[in-house]
């Protein structure tokens, strides 16, 4: 690395450092990623092994881990998806851990406010401060049929929901003061005046409260929202307290963060509202070590099993397109009417890498869309470093492609790398989310 770039990373670093999470998924994010032979696929249900996911990424100081959640079970041919329920997993692992953060998606299209704040209260005392919830809209009419509905209510039903579901469960963890237990063993266990009911009753929900737990230690769970669509963004900008982002390039990368921190300002938000891309990387002592872990995932895909997850992607049936032309036409942005942020992933690589049919879905293969970095660990940090000097990202949310062997690369040489170059903690400065995100307790 030059020496300006070395000024300029000393400089930056005086003023903020990357923010990191290990996303966990199955036995990693690429779809073959269970069918290689070092894989831990038989494992999957083993509580042990979140555990010591979760304590590889502690051992590099990241932020938290983050599970997804899927309320539909796929085909289960194609490999291990949804195995735990999350937040149940959660428990566990908050007490496998000490100080990583613990990151939960919850759909509010699916959960209530009253049952999804009294988990996330519990497990934010059970984990002493560490939890964050992920609040999503969710996508698939799958989903939609396990909870009642016929199809997936549409996308302006849904936000709506969301944004009621989070000022709901917002106003539950505030029903308790901070000082409201007493437990006085000649007087009171809690102060009722501190304790009351917030009587909500909106459009979608109807909430008495009060909680049935007292104010969790953060005050609130850390809010963690990934809007692609324009009410997404919206919402994003004005309630999330950390975002998640798919870019596929610097260049998508900048147009969302600008576009989503000139929303927070306009918002009159003086809070930092951290930025955290998904990052696929392969790490090697060299260039050619790291091209050969890809290739290796690669060649274990089952073409109809990849041709199935892009028909998710572009919401059309994808199973009869020949695997060596040039990708079919694909509609518009505008025209599609599905999750918009991966459509308009796969739309930029077509348009930019020109790849045919096969060469795409090995693209999609691992993190579908999101940013992959293959190299070795310098050439890594320094991809990492010029997107973080050049707002593309505060940070980034990890999509280790094959568990936990990536993440293992990761922690052993990438994360020093950074931690030489003053980008990253060299240990934890606080024991809760909100500490180490400089988020502040509400």
């Amino acid at each position: 690395m030059g020496g300006g770039m070395a000024r300029h990373t000393e400089n930056a670093a005086q003023q903020r450092q990357m923010h990191i999470n290990l996303f966990i998924f199955g036995c990693g994010h690429h779809r073959a990623a269970w069918r290689h032979p070092r894989s831990a696929v038989e494992r999957v249900g083993d509580i042990a092994y979140l555990e010591e996911l979760a304590q590889i990424a502690e051992s590099g100081k990241l932020d938290a881990i983050f599970f997804a959640d899927g309320h539909s079970a796929d085909n289960p041919a194609d490999g291990p998806r949804w195995f735990f329920e999350p937040l149940t997993a959660m428990a566990a692992i908050s007490r496998a851990t000490e100080r990583i953060g613990l990151i939960s998606t919850v759909s509010s299209t699916f959960f209530t406010p009253f049952h999804a704040a009294r988990m996330m209260a519990s497990l934010d005392h059970i984990s002493r401060g560490r939890m964050g919830w992920n609040v999503v809209t969710s996508m698939f009419d799958a989903e939609a049929r396990n909870h009642g509905f016929e199809t997936m209510p549409d996308h302006d039903w849904r936000y709506a929901r969301a944004e009621e579901f989070i000022d709901a469960a917002l106003r539950l963890w505030d029903s308790w003061g901070d000082g409201a237990l007493k437990i006085d063993r000649q007087g009171v266990y809690a102060d009722p005046a501190l304790v009351r009911p917030i009587l909500h009753k909106g459009r979608h929900f109807r909430v008495d409260g009060p909680l049935t737990v007292p104010r969790p230690p953060q005050g609130h769970p850390v809010l963690f929202q990934a809007g692609a669509s324009e009410q997404g963004r919206d919402l994003a900008a004005r309630r999330a307290e950390a975002i998640y982002a798919v870019a596929y390039d610097l260049p998508a990368a900048q147009e969302y963060y600008r576009d989503v921190k000139r929303r927070v300002r306009a918002a009159g938000r003086g809070d930092p509202v951290p930025i955290m891309p998904g990052l696929v990387t392969y790490v090697g002592s060299t260039q050619a070590e790291a091209r050969a872990k890809q290739r290796e995932l690669d060649e274990l895909l089952p073409p109809q099993d990849a041709l199935r997850q892009l028909g998710l992607y572009v919401g059309r049936d994808c199973m009869g397109w020949e695997l060596d032309a040039p990708v079919p036409a694909l509609p518009p942005l505008e025209q599609f009417t599905g999750p918009k942020g991966r459509y308009a992933t796969v739309l930029r690589i077509v348009e930019t890498e020109k790849p045919t049919l096969r060469q795409l879905l090995g693209r999609l293969a691992a993190g579908g869309g999101h940013c992959t970095m293959v190299g070795t660990p310098e050439s890594i940090a320094d991809e990492m470093e010029r997107w973080f000097l050049n707002e593309g990202a505060d940070g980034f949310n990890l999509m280790p492609p094959a568990l936990p062997g990536s993440i293992q690369d990761f922690v052993d040489h990438v994360v020093p790398v950074l931690q030489r170059r003053g980008l990253f903690r060299k240990d934890y400065q606080a024991s809760t989310l909100r500490g180490h995100l400089g988020l502040a307790r509400p």
